[in-house]
């Protein structure tokens, strides 16, 4: 199973980044964890093939972690045409803000007859879901969204992903990250002090309680960013748009 970083940045573009969606490729299908507003450029230049995309997973409805569907769906309508369904799965709300997500950016664009069907499913916290061979696990993290903004533990053909959304710490990253294969986990700054978002200092105080075999940062702010050189322990990797890894 392959992972593809199509976008690592925080919601500002520090470092030219782009926002947050991760690509993971399952056989002779691939799946999204997020799927941030310039997702779309992520996946053109990563040269992933959007119809083969059948399921989208979202943390929160943050719109530099789901506003890139607005462009997905009608990309899928108009361009490549798709036919194969397609499933989003996400915190309660999901349906109603990327239906006024679309409506507000391309009027009208909601209303039109998909090609292909669309189905849209609402996890609750601690609520494990079962979308296309996939068993989704939400726990609740710290970021205020008007919705869950969840910290998401995902088996998946063997496999466990974990990633921590948008939080600031929170016990229940414990669990959520325990013996994953890969944590993914926003690092927002190096230094406490910015609240809902975690920061360098907070996860190194924590490491020995994050069991999983990787732990991945991601969602960098210019200090982080500056200070990256500074991350030495073996097991954490620092995300690159365009980076791949095996899992």
């Amino acid at each position: 199973m392959t992972m593809t970083i199509v976008g690592c940045g925080d919601a500002f573009g520090a470092g030219g980044r782009l926002n947050t969606c991760f690509h993971i490729e399952r056989g002779d299908r691939a799946c999204l964890i997020d799927c941030g507003a310039s997702s779309m450029i992520g996946l053109n230049r990563c040269e992933l093939d959007f119809d083969r995309i059948a399921t989208v997973v979202l943390s929160h409805l943050h719109g530099d972690h789901f506003a890139g569907l607005v462009w997905f769906l009608i990309h899928a309508h108009h361009v490549t045409r798709r036919s194969a369904p397609m499933t989003i799965v996400g915190p309660e709300g999901t349906a109603a803000r990327l239906e006024a997500a679309s409506e507000a950016l391309f009027p009208g664009s909601w209303k039109v007859p998909r090609r292909f069907e669309l189905t849209i499913r609402e996890f609750r916290e601690r609520e494990p879901l079962e979308v296309d061979g996939m068993t989704v696990t939400p726990f609740a993290g710290r970021h205020p969204s008007g919705s869950l903004s969840a910290a998401l533990r995902i088996a998946i053909d063997g496999r466990t992903i974990a990633f921590s959304g948008d939080t600031e710490w929170v016990e229940d990253l414990v669990p959520c990250a325990a013996d994953a294969d890969l944590f993914i986990t926003e690092c927002y700054a190096y230094e406490k002090g910015i609240p809902y978002h975690l920061n360098w200092q907070v996860l190194a105080e924590n490491l020995d309680r994050l069991t999983a075999r990787r732990i991945m940062l991601t969602h960098m702010n210019p200090s982080m960013l500056a200070n990256r050189d500074r991350v030495t322990e073996p097991r954490v990797v620092l995300a690159e748009d365009g980076m791949t890894l095996t899992i």
